[in-house]
């Protein structure tokens, strides 16, 4: 039986922050990093709520939320006994700000309204169910699945995005596809999902290459936020994958950006299950008939093969790395890494939803692939 659940309520378009000036009398507690706090973004999200508010902040949000920032959240969250959490910024501060609300509830701890205002158009984070958590002293990353996690409202306004910079803009748009892509093969995928995800995938290769060279482009970003929105939606539902699996210990072991990590695997990670599942390789290439990268009689595995070109060019076209050297990191560094990134991908939770389960020298494989 399948389940669809969309709990979030969106709002999008510019200007769409305007939505912040109807809370009054509200003790509001805004979590986000510490660039933006002081950054003109943050003056205007402060500007829109009305000074009967009791607005509060933490601003200790870092890449890769760990644990401790999750633990010391927690403790300010109580402090503060807030009626509305916004959460601002990139995934991670977002993710950060869905773990605090979800453990304190845990605790027995309540607030009105959680809100999710994305600054990057990547993650997805302010429409799904998911948080996910670092322990740096292991490096892993802990994803979390849970309903009451979703946000009860995501804005989505572009013109909190023009100023991302090109290579910011390339790694999370590439998560987008990636999000996109492990939804449409994963063996949660339905209907619903489908239709979010393909038209993600579109969306992506038709305004990612424009939105990392011209930033200023309302349009382009909105669209681009739409994409990143709609792929959340999908793999919240569908699941993810193989890629998800391996791009968190590549994240947790080397601080790759995730949308980077995600980027690096894609090709290797679509090739593998293409090749390992029936059904994934029907279903990659009715990806690439529906963005009509290939004839709608083509061969499945011709169709396959424009997938992968196209992937591939869009690659070149955002200027994104596409092997781990280019990072500077080295054989030596992964070969030494390599039992624990097999162990932690294999005990990774997105993977459950892989169309294929994998053997440990082929993780091995595709990490390899990469170098």
């Amino acid at each position: 039986m399948n389940k669809f659940l969309v709990s979030t309520k969106i709002y999008s378009s510019i200007n769409s922050l305007d939505v912040l000036k109807r809370f009054q009398g509200k003790k509001i507690w805004v979590v986000c990093d510490s660039f933006l706090a002081k950054s003109p973004a943050y003056t205007r999200l402060e500007g829109l709520l009305a000074p009967q508010n009791e607005v509060h902040l933490y601003s200790d949000i870092t890449p890769d939320p760990s644990i401790a920032i999750v633990v010391t959240g927690i403790a300010q969250f109580n402090a503060v006994a807030p009626d509305i959490v916004i959460g601002f910024g990139g995934g991670s501060a977002i993710d950060a700000a869905k773990a605090i609300v979800f453990f304190a509830r845990q605790q027995g701890q309540d607030i009105e309204t959680c809100i999710a205002i994305p600054t990057t158009s990547g993650t997805g984070s302010e429409v799904t169910s998911a948080t996910v958590i670092s322990d740096p002293d292991k490096g892993i990353k802990y994803p979390i699945f849970e309903d009451s996690i979703y946000p009860d409202i995501a804005i989505l306004d572009p013109s909190l995005v023009v100023t991302v910079p090109p290579a910011i803009t390339a790694n999370t748009g590439m998560d987008v596809l990636t999000h996109a892509l492990e939804a449409y093969v994963s063996t949660g995928a339905n209907d619903f999902t489908d239709a979010l995800a393909e038209k993600a995938v579109q969306l992506v290769f038709r305004y990612l290459p424009t939105a990392c060279v011209k930033g200023d482009c309302l349009q382009t970003r909105s669209k681009m936020h739409n994409a990143s929105a709609m792929a959340g939606m999908a793999f919240s539902q569908a699941g993810l994958g193989l890629n998800h699996a391996i791009a968190h210990q590549l994240g947790g072991q080397f601080h790759i950006a995730h949308g980077l990590a995600n980027s690096l695997l894609l090709p290797h990670v679509i090739e593998y299950n293409a090749k390992t599942n029936p059904r994934a390789l029907k279903r990659y290439a009715r990806m690439a008939k529906v963005c009509q990268f290939s004839a709608q009689g083509a061969d499945d595995m011709a169709a396959l093969h424009q997938l992968m070109n196209h992937v591939r060019q869009l690659q070149k076209q955002i200027s994104i790395p596409t092997a781990l050297h280019a990072l500077n990191i080295t054989d030596r560094q992964v070969h030494d890494c390599m039992p624990e990134i097999i162990r932690a991908a294999q005990a990774d939770s997105t993977l459950k939803t892989n169309p294929c389960p994998i053997a440990d020298q082929d993780i091995a494989r595709i990490v390899e692939a990469i170098l």
